[in-house]
């Protein structure tokens, strides 16, 4: 059984932002994707500095050494 749910192509987008636009209005949108943009650019933000406190905890002290 192939799993095709995620599998979007241009006539399910077309419609998808069809629906968006009757929705919410060609006004709301731009202001819509910019507080996605913000989101998801904080989300990196997130990302990244757990990304560096662990490389930071997993680096060996050089005091350590013998």
């Amino acid at each position: 059984m192939k799993f095709t749910l995620l599998m979007i192509g241009a006539p399910e987008t077309i419609f998808i932002v069809l629906i968006v636009l009757l929705l919410f209005g060609g006004k709301k949108i731009p202001e819509l994707m910019r507080g996605l943009g913000k989101g998801v650019k904080s989300f990196k933000e997130g990302m990244n500095e757990v990304t560096k406190e662990d490389s930071n905890t997993n680096k060996p002290d050089n005091d350590s050494k013998q």
